[in-house]
């Protein structure tokens, strides 16, 4: 704490102090008692419970507020918060390691591996920005993955969610021999099998009921239930038909693109599932942000038009 060395100091925010009581008390009184003489922050909180509350209640303290410093910044860097409030769902971030041709794996389904170690060691990092990692179960299934944030040392570790409509990945998988060790949740459908749902219960894990649309999960559906547990980003990792269903709905703000100088021609598994498009003004399309190189791979970011 600052204790008396707050005192007529200057506070920079990068949002809108709160100005109600949540998990914590509020921090507009914090401030105001600590005797903080300015508070900088860029952007309003669009929670209804504070949106321009907080700033109020500062200036009617005595306290100068100054506001958009840095405005477009602390908008992406609390894009999930804002959508979570806004639309009940997280930030979407779809990652794709792919070929030259947008393929995950060969015809028989070996991907192990198509990038290099950068470009692995590069999605761990993206990992550790995210609440959660998110896969579909066939994914589960073929790759029996951790997901887990390794290389960086101690670290707040992101849940990890398996979206699977029947609860059909394996009870010896990693991610079920490991629930109680690292936060899994399940994302499944009405028709999971009960006695399913009773072992994964058992495991230590989550279970988020979801609406089906199609015969599918529906996207909106999983991303609203784990909105509604605090989730406001998740890194989805595939495999290609959750990242269809995703895109197809609109539902993915970022793309991380991972390219390995590698072919494997049509009967590759490709990098995202069908999506149904007959025209191409129906096809879904991102502004590029970024691009890198990434070992010998190439990394590149693109963005949906009106997240900036």
């Amino acid at each position: 704490m600052a204790g008396e060395a707050a005192r007529g100091a200057t506070a920079y925010v990068t949002l809108e102090p709160c100005s109600h009581t949540g998990q914590t008390p509020p921090c507009t009184q914090a401030l105001i008692s600590a005797g903080i003489a300015r508070v900088v922050a860029p952007i309003n909180d669009n929670d209804d419970r504070v949106s321009g509350r907080g700033f109020d209640q500062l200036r009617a303290a005595g306290i100068e507020v100054s506001t958009g410093l840095m405005a477009q910044e602390a908008l992406l860097d609390h894009a999930g918060f804002f959508l979570r409030n806004s639309q009940e769902r997280p930030w979407v971030t779809l990652k794709l390691a792919m070929t030259l041709d947008g393929r995950i794996a060969t015809a028989t389904g070996e991907s192990k591996w198509i990038t290099g170690a950068p470009s692995r060691k590069k999605v761990h990092a993206l990992r550790a920005t995210h609440d959660a990692v998110m896969v579909g179960a066939g994914t589960a299934r073929a790759d029996d993955p951790a997901l887990t944030v390794r290389g960086f040392g101690a670290h707040r570790q992101p849940v990890r969610v398996i979206a699977s409509r029947l609860l059909d990945v394996p009870l010896m998988s990693q991610l079920a021999q490991t629930a109680r060790d690292v936060p899994v949740w399940l994302c499944h459908g009405p028709d999971a099998r009960p006695e399913l749902r009773t072992a994964w219960d058992g495991l230590g894990a989550t279970l988020l009921p979801c609406q089906i649309n199609a015969g599918r999960l529906d996207p909106s559906s999983v991303l609203q239930a784990l909105g509604a547990k605090g989730i406001t980003r998740v890194f989805c990792e595939g495999g290609g038909q959750l990242a269809a269903s995703l895109l197809s709905q609109d539902l993915v703000d970022e793309l991380h693109v991972f390219t390995a100088g590698v072919g494997l021609g049509a009967e590759g598994h490709p990098g995202i599932g069908a999506l149904g498009v007959d025209h191409l003004v129906e096809a879904p399309r991102f502004q590029l942000k970024s691009v890198s190189s990434c070992g010998e791979d190439i990394h590149h970011v693109w963005r949906r038009s009106d997240q900036g």
